[in-house]
């Protein structure tokens, strides 16, 4: 259905009050809102990050590493506490330029250097440890290209259905139904893949599971947007298979808790810093639940 009521103007201008849920954060330039420096914990890799889908896919694959026992894994996890616009701060846009979480400074070596986006930071801790990605090319080569399909359809699912379904301040038939649609044939790409392997790069799990599952995983059991009855998500039975086996995992259990802020309390543990903490520093044990 067309909508009549707005005619785009000739140049575009910035409303700053027209964003919706996300107005106060959300502007048309890049670059740092305010000098912060970000803190360095004690060991080789120094996550910032914030659990969300793309943060997960970092602390699953950190804590996959441990699970292994590729000790040298070890990792801090701090929060970046987006709708305080913390991913403005000097020290996390010297990081990732484009003020998106996870960011990652990898310090395990003699001299510290930044990964930023998720696809990249899995990518690199799996060629660092060689784990969680294929040797063989082909292997290889289909592992890597499950995890780009992934990071060019999130947008869709997150950026596109997500935000016109559950956060834009007025219902969009039109941009609800397109990206329904999209995100209808992602379910659809991904159940066919499924029926016919265990996992998407074959029998192996790997990377490309870990980057897909946090967010088809999730709109799988409808978690997120409370989409699940508009989507008939139970109607993609391999996906729903595929969902359950990797949340068995334990490395997947406790990397989803990690800066974690909505839920159950004794599920959130805001930082990470030793394995202990999962133990010892969660909501239920040391406080309520960050505020956003």
């Amino acid at each position: 259905m067309a909508d009549s009521s707005y005619t785009p103007p000739k140049i575009w201008t910035w409303d700053k009050d027209n964003g919706g849920r996300f107005a106060g954060i959300n502007r048309p330039t890049a670059g740092a809102r305010e000098d912060q420096d970000l803190p360095v914990g004690k060991h080789g890799f120094q996550l910032y990050s914030l659990g969300t889908p793309n943060g997960q896919k970092a602390t699953i694959m950190f804590e996959e590493l441990l699970e292994a026992g590729y000790s040298d894994a070890e990792y801090d996890a701090w929060m970046i506490k987006i709708m305080e616009g913390q991913q403005f701060w000097s020290g996390f846009v010297e990081l990732n330029p484009n003020s998106k979480i996870p960011a990652l400074v990898d310090r395990s070596g003699p001299k510290p250097f930044r990964v930023f986006e998720s696809g990249a930071i899995l990518l690199h801790l799996a060629e660092k440890f060689d784990c969680l990605l294929p040797r063989d090319p082909a292997g290889r080569a289909e592992t890597i290209s499950w995890l780009m399909w992934q990071m060019g359809t999130g947008p869709f699912l997150g950026g596109g259905f997500g935000h016109f379904y559950a956060y834009a301040p007025v219902k969009i038939e039109y941009a609800i139904d397109r990206y329904a649609m999209e995100v209808k044939r992602q379910l659809d790409v991904l159940d066919r893949r499924l029926a016919d392997h265990e996992y998407l790069a074959g029998s192996e799990y790997t990377i490309a599971d870990m980057a897909t599952w946090p967010w088809y995983g999730a709109l799988a059991k409808g978690l997120v947007y409370g989409a699940g009855e508009f989507l008939s998500v139970h109607e993609y039975k391999n996906v729903q298979r595929w969902t359950d086996a990797i949340a068995k995992r334990p490395a997947v259990k406790r990397g989803r808790m990690v800066n974690r802020i909505s839920g159950d309390p004794a599920s959130q543990l805001h930082e990470r810093h030793d394995a202990s903490d999962f133990d010892t520093k969660t909501q239920d044990k040391i406080g309520e639940p960050a505020k956003t």
